[in-house]
């Protein structure tokens, strides 16, 4: 099982992504631009989770579906 698979697993799901962006922005002094690796993770599983249950599922450790959609477009058109 892949790293995306366990991370949907969890309870709640995509739960370590979101720690990992949290310790990042810590060690970090609160500039999320060094974490942008751990903030693409975290779409990723997020991503992944709403394909596999559905646009209104949710889960505390991802955006709303519609926030997420924009925060991936943004990031693939290099918009902060």
């Amino acid at each position: 099982m892949g790293e995306l698979e366990k991370d949907l697993k969890t309870e709640p799901p995509c739960h370590a992504r979101a720690c990992a962006i949290q310790n990042c922005i810590q060690k970090n002094n609160f500039n999320e631009a060094r974490c942008r690796k751990e903030v693409d993770a975290l779409y990723e599983c997020c991503n992944a989770f709403y394909k596999d249950k559905g646009e209104h599922a949710s889960t505390v450790s991802c955006p709303k579906y519609s926030l997420l959609k924009l925060k991936m477009k943004q990031r693939a058109e290099g918009i902060s």
